[in-house]
């Protein structure tokens, strides 16, 4: 069996026989109808829009609640598209990982196409110029992570891309969100419908954030005089083009070889994954636990699928924004930050084996129910204590998910503010005592500690990639693994930067803690494992 329609179709009772449950709708009506009336395109064709929005798509389609499908693009590394949806027909095999070890295989068709965001190749511009004329069009959303709606770099001045974009006016786009601003100003020409455009990254405020960026690139270009005045007009209408908000959970690691096998095993050819020219390392297959959630602020001018049908919370901003908050604030993200950099530091390659380390388990329980707990803000729609339970004890620990630690410690500069920083705002505001919080300057001065690309013992290793990361080691330039006497200071000017974590640390009690838990991890061989088990074992 290979992935594709006509393996599908022609093979039906072998697919099933590998357990692999078929689209149970008519995929080519579909594709015929989304060329006609295309009504969602989706901008980010990874992982966790195939395993987890793709899916949603398929569920409305299998009900009878949708007719068309999905155009899926990617804005960054068109070998996605050139190489894991057209040699499999758009398709793709999502393995849900369950934590009694069990897997449940599914083809996903809820993808009509897959095209590339680059306007250099005319075919490819034309099509989505096209769609995003089209009055049926409903919405856009986006998986491009949070770097994607960045226009400026870390000193503040804008990247060269979006100056030449703004230069250069709309037919030259070539940055993410002057091409989403050329392409509202294509649907604004043929009629300005309206319609949504729906950030669906892991990122807080991120509709804010989307709408920024793209009214900004949008006003620069007004100042040369490619655009008029009734554009701005268009896009800063929320009832013409709306900029919601949304949560979004569910965990996508790469795809592990062990998937691999099984899916061999069971006969189905063609599964190895490819690392990409832009270094993307990705599958015919994503596998993925079976927790999800998606919750989305209600505002479609132009209609929207019934999501609710397939799980999405369908509310109002305050409670997405507080849904956000309770997830990456409190119950998942600043756990997963803070066991990625120990994690790292004593050799774990999986999350789920971190998750036997008492000392590791212990950080990430103060974290979340001693720190977090008492001052996370409660949606209302999910409870936050049973939503940290399910985490802890059955997301982290599930045997079968081959998430990578050092996966998550990608980017890490861009998610302390919001992952630990918050949390000491609110105890600041509350006027909490500072002296209470002992996990999270464990995980800030780990992650300064695991910047010096040393392990706990002693052995080189490679750090994930980072906007800040140059910067930041070069801050710490003069400290050495295995030699206190080194540190002279250098963590001073990362830990005032509220740009990195939302509020000076150093007019805090916080910094002075987090000085001496990092001059303690560089006590040589060991030293990261037993600062945890010295700190932590007394208040288990």
């Amino acid at each position: 069996m290979k992935l594709s329609l006509e393996s599908v179709k022609n093979e039906a009772a072998a697919w099933e026989k590998a357990g692999v449950k078929l689209p149970a709708f008519d995929v080519a009506a579909m594709r015929a109808q989304t060329k006609s009336a295309p009504e969602w395109v989706h901008f980010g064709a990874g992982n966790i829009f195939r395993g987890f929005i793709g899916s949603l798509n398929q569920r409305l389609l299998e009900q009878g609640l949708a007719k068309t499908g999905i155009i899926a693009c990617d804005t960054f590394d068109y070998d996605v598209i050139d190489r894991i949806y057209t040699p499999f027909d758009n398709l793709t095999l999502n393995v849900l990982l369950n934590p009694d070890g069990t897997t449940s295989r599914e083809v996903l068709a809820g993808v009509a196409e897959g095209v590339k965001v680059n306007f250099a190749d005319k075919e490819s511009a034309e099509r989505l110029k096209a769609v995003f004329r089209s009055p049926s069009l409903k919405m856009l959303s986006f998986t491009i992570t949070e770097k994607g709606y960045q226009l400026r770099r870390h000193d503040s001045s804008l990247m060269p891309v979006v100056e030449a974009d703004i230069a250069e006016g709309p037919d030259s786009s070539r940055h993410a969100m002057s091409i989403v601003a050329a392409l509202l100003l294509e649907r604004y020409r043929a009629g300005g419908a309206p319609m949504a455009v729906v950030s669906m990254d892991n990122c807080s405020h991120n509709g804010e954030r989307l709408k920024a960026s793209v009214v900004f690139v949008a006003k620069a270009w007004r100042e040369r005089g490619f655009v008029d005045d009734g554009f701005i007009a268009y896009v800063e209408d929320e009832s013409k083009v709306s900029f919601p908000w949304s949560m979004i959970d569910k965990i996508t690691p790469r795809p592990h070889p062990a998937v691999e096998k099984t899916l061999a095993d069971a006969g189905i050819e063609g599964m190895t994954p490819i690392v990409t020219s832009k270094k993307t390392f990705i599958a015919p297959f994503v596998n993925a636990e079976r927790p999800q959630y998606l919750v989305i602020e209600d505002r479609f001018p132009n209609g929207r699928p019934p999501l609710e049908k397939v799980g999405v919370y369908m509310t109002d901003r305050e409670t997405v924004n507080k849904t956000e908050r309770m997830k990456v604030t409190t119950c998942l993200n600043p756990l997963h930050t803070a066991m990625s950099m120990y994690g790292c530091l004593l050799g774990y390659t999986l999350i789920c084996e971190e998750m036997k380390d008492e000392d590791i388990v212990r950080l990430v329980r103060r974290i979340g129910y001693v720190e977090g707990l008492p001052v996370v803000t409660d949606p209302g729609i999910l409870s936050p204590k049973a939503f940290l339970d399910e985490v802890v004890c059955e997301r982290l620990p599930n045997p079968f998910m081959p998430d990578d630690p050092r996966r998550i410690a990608t980017d890490t500069s861009q998610k302390v503010g919001i992952r630990f920083g918050e949390t000491v705002k609110s105890y600041i505001q509350e006027g909490r005592d500072l002296g209470e919080l002992v996990a999270i300057p464990l995980a800030i001065a780990g992650w300064m500690r695991y910047l010096l690309a040393v392990n706990d013992k002693g052995e080189e290793m490679e750090v994930s990639a980072d906007p800040l990361k140059d910067h930041l080691q070069s801050a710490l330039a003069g400290i050495r693994w295995n030699e206190p006497s080194s540190y002279s200071g250098q963590l001073a000017g990362i830990l005032s930067n509220e740009t990195i974590f939302g509020v000076d640390l150093t007019a805090t009690p916080l910094a002075k803690r987090i000085e001496g838990y990092f001059l303690r991890l560089l006590e040589g061989p060991g030293s990261a494992r037993r600062l945890l088990h010295d700190e932590l074992a007394a208040l288990a």
